[in-house]
């Protein structure tokens, strides 16, 4: 997410706010394992989504109700909501059917589709370093994507794969949005997340339950088995919202981005100890570049104030 003037937190603070968004990327770093809980009691992971997210929406909108008048009144709203409704639906599914580390690392192809939707949507122009960044970038997507039979081309070949990089595509957009209705309330922007975390999982869902063979059938009378892990899930979610909420404001964007990059350490420990998901050296190297690209744009939103401007 692009940055913005933040003040320097004071000393006290500034700990908190770092301990507030390490706990946000643990929370999206170990999220594959409650959804695959879920779907293991039988409910899929766009229903879990779905669910999940609306309970939030739910809870915000009885908190604030100002907020949906405010997401209802305002069309430029209406993409952050199917820009967040996107991330979510693809990366939680991604994440419960596919290997964890290769979607996580295919989700954080984001700064790429960032730089590029910055300069469409905002005109943010870019130079050398953000063109090393998207180069960076496509080389690990090609190296973690690269087939192991000759003569094939190295896209992505399951949909696990694909989930990662439309999540990491439609994040992107997300952070976009919320730079560019940076003067609209906080809570209508959160809400305006929630609510298309829900219409969008519950959408597909929906469409996949009607098209045969019901691949997300919906949840029936054994409810009991998975609605307590689901409400469970929900407050969890808002918890960790209001943890990146808090970090956020006050820390520098490209500060933020470092130490949520600390979800990719979150999501490959757990995955590979739990065997959700594996390390092989292509995938590593790959890994590596995207995180490069990643880190550098990071730390380029963190220069000071008044330092040199790239050319």
């Amino acid at each position: 997410m692009p940055a913005t003037a933040v003040s320097p937190p004071p000393s006290h603070l500034a700990g908190w706010a770092v301990l507030a968004l390490v706990f946000n990327a643990f929370t999206w770093g170990v999220s594959w394992w409650p959804f695959r809980e879920l779907q293991a009691r039988g409910l899929h992971p766009l229903w879990a989504t779905a669910f999940s997210y609306a309970i939030a929406a739910l809870a915000l909108a009885a908190w604030r109700p100002a907020a949906v008048v405010e997401v209802v009144r305002t069309p430029s709203l209406w993409v952050l909501v199917l820009a967040s409704g996107c991330t979510n639906a693809a990366f939680n599914w991604g994440v419960t059917v596919g290997d964890v580390v290769r979607v996580v690392l295919l989700f954080y192809l984001m700064p790429l589709w960032a730089l590029l939707l910055a300069r469409w949507l905002l005109g943010e122009a870019f130079g050398l370093r953000a063109i090393g960044c998207v180069a960076l970038a496509l080389a690990g997507a090609l190296t973690v994507l690269w087939p192991d039979e000759a003569g094939r081309w190295p896209l992505p070949r399951q949909l696990a794969d694909g989930l990662g990089v439309l999540g990491g595509f439609s994040f992107a957009l997300n952070n976009v949005m919320l730079r560019q209705q940076a003067h609209r309330s906080g809570v209508a922007r959160a809400w305006a997340m929630f609510a298309g975390g829900a219409a969008v999982a519950a959408t597909l869902a929906l469409a996949l339950a009607i098209a045969p063979p019901g691949q997300a059938a919906a949840a029936g009378p054994w409810a009991s088995a998975w609605l307590p892990g689901t409400v469970a899930l929900a407050l969890w979610f808002i918890g960790s919202n209001l943890a990146l909420q808090f970090g956020a404001a006050r820390l520098r964007a490209g500060t933020t981005a470092v130490v949520m990059i600390s979800e990719v350490l979150f999501a490959s420990v757990s995955a590979i100890a739990l065997g959700a998901g594996q390390l092989t050296p292509r995938v590593a190297c790959g890994g590596a570049l995207i995180l490069a690209a990643g880190l550098i744009a990071a730390l380029a939103e963190a220069r000071p104030a008044g330092a040199p401007v790239e050319p």
